[in-house]
């Protein structure tokens, strides 16, 4: 092991980037020349690798984020937003400029998120000497499919630790996202665009080198595969009424990180993580705010079903 083996516990590459929420009344939005907010138009810091990073720092994971940051205000909020949180941040800079969405949140709490795909260039990547050095000072890594994240990829299978990724709303077609889905060893995705999800995640478990595959289903609940069994589990039960659903997938995913780091089988991961997915959703999307330790442990225990 070298000096800074095990310096961290989880590094969490890409997705860096800043979100302007907008609550409309209903989605889809009719078209209108124009609509009043009174609940106000909110920029913050906060996209899924700065919202994992939290969800896995909150749960006391010693966490460091990588990702390319523009000089611009918006870089500044994610700058403020690690700082403030205790997020270990190497920012490279991105002359194109940080990452940028618009998040339309209806009453239900559903969102439709516009991503600015203009903050990026295809020659963009992470310097080989910084990846490697950050890799290897970390217990985990989990993988973000922001760009310039797939070029990382040979690096990090050098490396030897173990990997996670988030697909999202993967259709389990789109081949962007099959070398993410073949490269981790924890893969989860929503089940949102899947018209067998069971089919899709052994596809990766058997294609990859998956040893879980987890498929989030909003409020019914998630799939699990692991040792080759599926399993379906429960959605857990808000604490409060939902709002929004922005952040739940990167809260269910820092769950389950915390769960397998510290020993638990898959099943209770899945359980921690349902249990933050729902809490994700009781918070507005304006803030920036994830489940801490205990109250997970608390309410995972008081509810566990499995």
């Amino acid at each position: 092991m070298t000096a800074q083996e095990g310096a961290h516990d989880v590094l969490v590459l890409g997705g860096a980037g800043v979100d302007t929420i907008v609550y409309v009344p209903e989605l889809p939005l009719p078209y209108a020349d124009s609509y009043l907010i009174d609940s106000g138009i909110r920029t913050r810091a906060g996209q899924t690798g700065d919202f994992v990073a939290l969800g896995l720092t909150a749960l006391g994971l010693r966490t460091h984020h990588l990702d390319l940051l523009g000089d611009d205000p918006e870089g500044d909020l994610v700058r403020v937003l690690h700082q403030e949180r205790g997020i270990g941040l190497t920012a490279l800079p991105q002359p194109a400029g940080t990452k940028r969405a618009v998040n339309l949140v209806g009453p239900d709490g559903r969102r439709l998120s516009l991503y600015d795909t203009s903050r990026a260039h295809p020659d963009d990547r992470f310097p080989e000497e910084t990846l490697r050095t950050l890799a290897t000072a970390s217990r985990h890594v989990h993988v973000t499919i922001t760009q310039p994240c797939a070029h990382a990829l040979p690096v990090l299978a050098e490396s030897g630790v173990p990997l996670s990724t988030d697909l999202h709303d993967w259709d389990g077609e789109n081949p962007y996202h099959e070398p993410f889905a073949f490269a981790a060893d924890v893969v989860f995705l929503s089940a949102a665009a899947l018209t067998d999800p069971e089919r899709t995640m052994r596809r990766i478990a058997e294609r990859g080198r998956a040893e879980v595959v987890v498929a989030t289903a909003g409020a019914e609940g998630a799939y699990l595969l692991a040792d080759g069994e599926l399993t379906r589990i429960p959605a857990a039960d808000p604490p409060a009424p939902v709002v929004d659903s922005n952040g739940a997938g990167d809260a269910f995913a820092a769950a389950f990180l915390y769960g397998r780091l510290t020993g638990e089988p898959p099943r209770r991961c899945a359980r921690y993580g349902a249990v933050a997915g729902a809490y994700a959703c009781t918070v507005p999307a304006a803030r920036a705010e994830a489940m801490g330790r205990d109250e997970l442990l608390k309410q995972a225990a008081a509810g566990s079903r499995p």
